[in-house]
């Protein structure tokens, strides 16, 4: 059988570590950054969730030689114009916390009866020449708290309250987050791909 290897371009443990379960029944080894050395980080400078997904997966492909998976998310607030959209890791700042992010964010909203959000993750697979083979898109509506609550997750999850429930994704159980969430929904279309890809190899 023909093992394809797959990097996934990001640093986030929880993130590789969720990827890695989901993609664990096909024919795929997963490969990590941590494994290699000398690796730049893309600059993340793209206008949209797409270009910079699309950036991270071309240029870490042609660093490894390897096909590439990368992703890009963030949160988008109605009230705010789809801010803090692709600066939502860096709203507060370029060294912000999570913390503080939640923060800046709150204090924009007070006041705003509509709290109408959405997370958006998009994810791009190239291949080991940085040609771009998929692109997915995921989306989980919502709005946002008055305050944080939880410990769960990361980022805006303890202020973010999924349609459906009455719970921020930081109460939520990551078995529940991974069922609904934007990352879990552009995951599984990538996967759909990847299986019918590797149907093909084997």
């Amino acid at each position: 059988m023909n093992i394809m290897e797959l990097l996934i371009g990001t640093r986030n443990k929880g993130k590789i570590l969720e990827i890695s379960e989901k993609l664990s029944g096909l024919p795929i080894r997963v490969r990590n950054l941590s494994e290699f050395s000398g690796l730049e980080e893309p600059v993340e400078n793209g206008k949209s969730f797409t270009e910079n997904a699309c950036l991270k997966a071309r240029s870490y492909a042609l660093q490894t030689g390897l096909w590439a998976l990368a992703d890009d998310s963030g949160l988008e607030v109605e009230s705010l114009n789809g801010r803090p959209g692709v600066f939502s890791a860096r709203y507060a700042g370029e060294k912000a916390s999570d913390e503080e992010n939640i923060r800046k964010l709150l204090h924009e909203l007070k006041g705003i009866e509509n709290r109408k959000a959405r997370f958006v993750c998009v994810m791009a697979l190239c291949d080991e020449k940085g040609n771009l083979k998929f692109l997915a898109e995921g989306v989980c509506s919502g709005m946002i708290a008055n305050e944080p609550k939880g410990k769960n997750g990361f980022g805006y999850d303890p202020v973010f309250i999924p349609d459906g429930f009455e719970n921020t994704f930081g109460e939520l159980s990551a078995e529940i987050k991974q069922k609904i969430s934007h990352r879990a929904e552009a995951l599984k279309k990538i996967i759909s791909f990847l299986s019918d890809f590797t149907a093909v190899l084997t």
